[in-house]
């Protein structure tokens, strides 16, 4: 599974920027890259001295289309909590665990899809003259949603053969980590289905998209509708005021 993966140094608003690519990566293994780069940066801001408090992580992820198409365009979140060193780690079930430099971690990915979509890649977003402008011409059903594990939604972008940005990792607080865990608790416990437009079953969190899961972690309220990237780094700057 190889592809190149973006990772902006700098905030700017998607699409103003350009910067440099560097495709001295571009024959190592996509879920490598990501992996490396995580375990680099986190390691870097944790330093060489003891830790002595866990510490937590976001990881904001996208992929679009080359012609920016909705249908074909993903945002989604991991979430990293560090133990601290020298204590016995209290791991959250079902999360993904392991060791890097003798410190112990758990993560876990937000990835909303359609809970068939690594079987069937024909997501509506908008269907009927006029939707989208108007929600209520569109005709598009609501399905039930998934959340992927990382390693699932990268290899989807493969498939697509899309661009794939990576920010980050950026330190959150405690409370930040807490209300995630939460967010993915509530789409794991089957209340709440998929819908790409979901300006009229958001609100009351009838279903939502990839968006609008982690776009704020407090509710499910949003006032524009992005996707791919745009979304996400949108999202990741909220989310680092935390």
């Amino acid at each position: 599974m190889s592809a190149l993966l973006f990772s902006p140094g700098v905030q700017a608003q998607a699409g103003l920027l350009k910067p440099d690519i560097d495709y001295s990566n571009y024959d190592v293994p996509l879920w490598d890259q990501v992996v490396n780069r995580i375990k680099a940066k986190v390691s870097a801001r944790l330093g060489e001295g003891e830790n002595t408090m866990d510490r937590y992580f976001i990881v904001p992820f996208a992929y679009q289309h080359q012609w920016n198409k909705p249908a074909l365009a993903h945002s989604f979140i991991s979430v990293i909590r560090v133990f601290a060193d020298n204590k016995q780690p209290h791991f959250t079930p079902g999360f993904r665990r392991g060791e890097y430099r003798n410190r112990n971690f758990e993560a876990f990915t937000i990835s909303w899809m359609p809970a068939d979509f690594d079987k069937n890649q024909d997501l509506c977003v908008f269907d009927g003259f006029g939707s989208r402008i108007d929600p209520d011409l569109n005709t598009c059903p609501i399905v039930p949603g998934k959340c992927f594990k990382l390693p699932e939604t990268l290899k989807l972008a493969v498939l697509f053969k899309n661009a794939i940005g990576m920010w980050g990792p950026y330190e959150i607080k405690k409370e930040a980590f807490e209300l995630g865990v939460k967010r993915k608790e509530l789409l794991d416990g089957g209340t709440i289905r998929y819908k790409a437009d979901d300006r009229l079953t958001r609100k009351d969190r009838i279903a939502i998209n990839c968006s609008t899961r982690w776009q704020t972690w407090k509710n499910f309220i949003l006032t524009a509708d992005f996707w791919g990237p745009d979304s996400a780094c949108g999202a990741s700057t909220a989310l680092r005021e935390f």
